[in-house]
């Protein structure tokens, strides 16, 4: 009677952690090829995901993680961003001091664009209809016109290690400065930078945003900063986990995510426009610090590897070696 009562306790148990809501990972996609990565993205206008990938970029099915091919030539790339419109993709290649500009239906390079120092982040505002790089090490940015792809403005935004940035679409742009613990507000219309505003916690690196509301959600150690973009104000923090290097923030459902290379990724809601909280904290795995969510299906993805185990001896610090031919993307889904 004892084991009876004990197996449907644990039967319970297993159909309570089977119907638990929430995002969880649904499927692994394996990517055979060697070399770091840095930041996902998801083509709105198809059904492809680009990884950047040490010196290329990975396309996949988004669905099924199929190879669709590759980009070459571009050492150090960080990002990937898309013009629909015009049928073309760029990529910003930190150790080339360029940019890959590349025909998105074939994956086939068009040109590559001088920019500055150590390009990271890339996007495309449609607001002002231009590309920009946000150039960690040259302290600025490059703003490149697609009809042309032509560089026609460099922003000097001040700083020695610029990261993420954002748009709200509106003829403003806004640039995590890691170095300095400050967000800048850039008018891309004008060329100029406005204004620094203190997040009040360090190293910041992910950013998101909220266009109808107004926040910034920039992720620092241990720590989700909302700020209003609006004025700079600091709205709210909320306790996130460590290793942070991605945010992501989807409008439809008003969640806020967070990829922590510790291997989790923090789930805030936005109850208001001024009040946070923790909604779920979801496992992932080591390394998994970077994520790109697609609007359409709300999926998320992170790249990371697998991991050699440090010897009990390694000092404090010590990085563990990817396991060669381990790269993979995690597919997180969320049930209702």
């Amino acid at each position: 009677m004892k084991h009876t009562i004990a197996f449907l306790f644990l039967a319970g148990c297993f159909s309570a952690a089977v119907a638990q809501p929430g995002y969880h990972v649904t499927k692994t996609f394996r990517v055979a090829s060697p070399g770091g990565w840095d930041y996902p993205s998801v083509d709105p206008g198809s059904n492809r995901l680009y990884l950047s990938h040490g010196s290329q970029v990975n396309i996949l099915d988004r669905g099924t993680g199929d190879s669709l091919g590759f980009i070459a030539n571009t050492t150090g790339v960080h990002g990937i961003a898309f013009v629909d419109a015009m049928g073309k993709g760029y990529t910003s290649n930190g150790r080339l001091n360029n940019v890959t500009v590349f025909d998105l239906k074939t994956g086939a390079q068009i040109t590559q664009i001088a920019v500055g120092k150590n390009p990271d982040w890339i996007l495309y505002d449609p607001y002002s209809k231009k590309v920009i790089t946000v150039n960690h090490s040259g302290g600025d940015l490059s703003v490149i016109d697609p009809a042309t792809d032509k560089v026609v403005a460099t922003i000097p935004v001040g700083g020695n290690a610029l990261e993420t940035a954002v748009s709200n679409l509106a003829g403003k742009l806004y640039v995590n400065l890691e170095d300095k613990n400050e967000i800048a507000e850039v008018d891309i219309m004008n060329y100029t930078t406005l204004n620094h505003w203190a997040l009040g916690a360090d190293g910041p690196t992910g950013l998101a945003i909220d266009v109808p509301n107004k926040r910034l959600f920039s992720t620092c150690d241990n720590t989700l900063v909302v700020m209003d973009a609006a004025n700079g104000n600091v709205v709210a923090k909320v306790p996130i986990g460590r290793g942070c290097d991605g945010a992501a923030f989807d409008p439809a459902t008003k969640l806020v995510f967070t990829s922590n290379g510790e291997g989790t990724v923090t789930v805030v809601k936005e109850v208001s426009k001024d009040k946070y909280e923790v909604a779920e904290t979801v496992t992932t795995k080591r390394g998994a610090r970077t994520i790109t969510l697609d609007e359409k299906t709300h999926a998320l993805y992170l790249p990371t590897a697998d991991y050699e185990p440090l010897p009990a001896d390694a000092p404090k610090g010590t990085r563990a070696k990817m396991i060669p031919g381990s790269f993979q993307v995690l597919v997180l889904e969320r049930k209702s």
